[in-house]
Formats: C-alpha cells, structure tokens, sequence
C-alpha cells in the first residue's frame, strides 16, 4: 500500500507541477486556458474558480496530463477572442509557453534540492570500508579505515567530501566522464593528510549500474565488523553467535570491518557448493570465544557463495550536512544542472548504442523505487521526487515531436526560416514521434518485467 501510495503522490505532484508551469505562463502571456487536466480518461473531480474560464480536472489515469488552451487548429475561435488564442500569440510567447513544463519540474528539483541542503540530512561520513579484492581501489593502494577529505577529477580544482553519498557521486561522474579522480584522505589512526589516484578512465565505464562500484571497489562506508539480527535457524544461530558479537580473526586471519568479514563469507563455500567450516574469533562483551560457523552455501548469478543468516557489520557512523540559506539554493541548482547533464549524457550513449537500453525504467520501476525510498523517510522521498522530476523535465526538452522538446524544435525552424512546419510535416512528425516513444516505452516496461523477474 505504502509504494502505491508514494508512487500515485508522486506522479500526481510532478504532473501537477509540469502542467502548471504550462498554465501560469500561458495566462501570464494572455492566453485563454479552457481545462487543467491532471490524468487522463473519465473525470473524478472538477472544479472552476469564481470569474475564471478554466476548468480544473482530476481524471482517472494519472499518468500524464494537459492544459488544453484555446486555439483555432482544434475549433472554431469567436473572432472576438482570436487575440487570446495560442496559435495567434507571438513566437516567443508560444515558446515561453512550452519551455515552462519542463522549466517547473527542474525548478521543483532546485527547490527540493535547496529544502534538503538546508534542513540537513543524515547521511555516512566518507570513510572507506575494506576495498573489494583485485578492485582499481586495492590496486591504487587503498587499505580501508581511510576518511576521504577532497577529491579533484581530472585538472579540476579539489572539492570538500561532505559525505559517502557525496564521494559515490563524484566516483560516478568521474568514471562517466572518463577522467581520473584525485583521492585525499586521512588514514585510519594516523595523522596528515595523504592522496591517492584512481585511474577510472581505465575502465572505460559505459553504464552507471550495479558493477561499478565494484569495479571501483568503494562499495559501502566503513562499519564495524560486528553480527547484528540473526536469523532463527540460519548458520549463524546454529553455530550460537548473538547479535553484538565483535568478530575479531576468521581462520586466525584478523578482520578489518564487515566488509572484510562479508567477503570471507562470501567465498567461504568449496567447488560445486560444498560448504568449508570457518573458525570465528570473537568478543562478546568482556568474554573471548572461538565459534565453529559453517556458512550455508547458496547460488548467486550461477556462482556459489555462503550466508550465514544474520545482519553483517554495525550501522556506519553518521553525519548531518546542512548549508546556509543561500549556499543551499546555489547547491540546489548545481546538483539540478549535474544530474540533468548526467541524464542527457546516458541518453546520448544509449542512442549510440555505447551504454545499455536497459538504463531505461518504467513505471512499475519508479513505483517500487517509490515506496523504498518513502519508508526511509521523508528526506529519502524528497531525494526521490528531485531525481524523477528533473528525469521528467529532461525527458520533455527531446526534440521529440510529441514532446515539449519537439515544439520547440518546430518554433526553432520557425525563428530560422520565418515560416511554420507545413501540416503535412507536422503529422508525419508526429506520427514518427508517436512510434519513437511507443517503442521506448516498451523497452522501459520490458525492463521493469526483467527487474521484477529476476
């Protein structure tokens, strides 16, 4: 119930505000608006204010919406009003018209984006956990323990890590671009400040999916190495383990954080699933014992690997970034711009076939993305709400013909030549355009079946 909910408010808010974009510029520009429509399908609500020629419609399919303003093209105009209808106003006005649907969905992501920087958000401090074995992180010399303080891509100006999501975004941008990433950073309990190199232009990275970070081999914050919830009949609850148990060796072997004692788990099954006894030292309060675990083994993406049953490594240590006012507003419209450049970037290389078209969601991918991210709080919803909004404005700027994007690719030819796209043109464009976004919205929804499936 929680994800539908979350996915409909969603859905609702970023059309109501890419709609209303369209409406208060066309009234501003004098326009006669004759329906607001959120959804489509039979009304379920209809309103109109005291004086106003607009009818406010909630319909029954939310997902999109229109605002159906006056124009001879769709019928007949009384020649009293021709001066408010859309087909009469000047170019820059029809422009300004269209341009305000995606403008307000990446507006709403500066202002969410500004709310979020200035409450302040709770997110884990950048310090690194155990690199995954034989990653570009090991290779460069990384141990984990390490507090990152700057990172610098390329020849660019260093800039202040406030956080381990804000370190993910840096690695992801970089490795996007293709650029290798200067890494400061303070050792674990060592003074000074030290620097590394990730060569990620090395990579060559195509997508920014789930095998990134591992090849980078920064996958999660640092945690301690201790067992949390055990499940009731797992490996771990047979070979008696209790949560808040501080796992010190595994095999004589000293563990560093979880994510050292996880990837001993992890590979702790024999050829063709075979599980291999692991000796535990551990520490439960003042007490030392040794614990024989036996991992079960189970089959992940055709490979064996072993579970034990139980939460592996402590909650990571927390930090509240906040920003000034001002300074929240300017973050605010940086982060807009980077992940809007970062859209417009995969949806150039998918085009050229040189990232997957399986980067493309859908509905039912949203939905789910939707309900996560609401049950972790009302600032995990709002980071949410940005991303799908500026997604949403993006998306609308295509020059696709039945986009926004695509009418003003038709102002742009009418600025251009002085003349409008002939009717012919215009209906074999749109038909063309019809086809284009069927197509992508069947990968898109083919890709949310793959998910769900698998």
């Amino acid at each position: 119930m929680l994800t539908l909910v979350a996915f409909v408010v969603a859905l609702g808010l970023l059309i109501a505000v890419h709609e209303y974009g369209h409406y208060r510029v066309a009234v501003a520009c004098g326009v006669k608006v004759l329906r607001f429509s959120i959804g489509f399908g039979k009304p379920l609500l209809s309103w109109r204010k005291p004086g106003s020629s607009t009818e406010f419609v909630v319909c029954a399919l939310p997902l999109g919406g229109y605002v159906r303003m006056l124009d001879e093209r769709e019928a007949p105009v009384d020649p009293a009003e021709r001066h408010l209808a859309f087909n009469t106003q000047p170019l820059r006005s029809r422009a300004a018209i269209v341009a305000a649907g995606p403008a307000a969905n990446l507006l709403l992501a500066v202002l969410i984006y500004a709310l979020v920087n200035w409450t302040g958000i709770e997110e884990p401090v950048p310090v690194l956990a155990s690199p995954v074995a034989g990653s570009l992180a090991a290779q460069a010399g990384f141990k984990g323990g390490e507090r990152v303080t700057q990172v610098a891509a390329a020849d660019d100006e260093p800039v202040d890590v406030l956080s381990f999501e804000d370190l993910r975004w840096r690695l992801t941008q970089a490795a996007l671009s293709g650029d290798d990433l200067t890494v400061w950073f303070s050792p674990r309990d060592q003074a000074g400040v030290r620097s590394l190199v990730l060569p990620l232009s090395e990579l060559q990275v195509r997508d920014a999916d789930a095998t990134l970070f591992q090849r980078i081999g920064i996958t999660t914050p640092w945690s301690a190495p201790v067992v949390g919830e055990v499940v009731e009949g797992g490996a771990a609850a047979a070979a008696g383990l209790h949560p808040g148990d501080l796992v010190q060796r595994v095999d004589g072997h000293p563990v560093a954080d979880g994510q050292s004692l996880r990837a001993l788990i992890r590979a702790s099954v024999g050829a063709e699933g075979k599980a291999v006894t692991q000796h535990w030292d551990i520490r439960r309060g003042q007490q030392a014992l040794s614990l024989a675990v036996t991992p079960a083994p189970e089959q992940q993406d055709g490979a064996w690997i072993g579970r034990v049953g139980a939460y592996i490594g402590a909650a990571p240590q927390m930090t509240t970034v906040s920003h000034g006012l001002v300074d929240s507003v300017i973050n605010g419209v940086v982060r807009t711009w980077e992940v809007s450049w970062l859209t417009l970037r995969m949806m150039g290389r998918m085009l050229v076939g040189e990232a997957s078209v399986k980067n493309l969601s859908g509905p039912i991918t949203i939905a789910d993305y939707a309900g996560k991210s609401a049950s972790l709080g009302v600032t995990s919803y709002l980071l949410f709400l940005a991303l799908i909004s500026v997604s949403l404005g993006v998306l609308n700027l295509l020059p696709l013909p039945v986009l926004d994007g695509g009418h003003l690719m038709y102002y742009l030819w009418e600025g251009v030549t002085g003349r409008s796209v002939s009717d012919v043109w215009m209906e074999r464009l749109q038909r063309g355009g019809v086809v284009v976004l069927m197509a992508l919205m069947s990968v898109a929804l083919f890709n949310d079946v793959v998910r769900l499936a698998g």
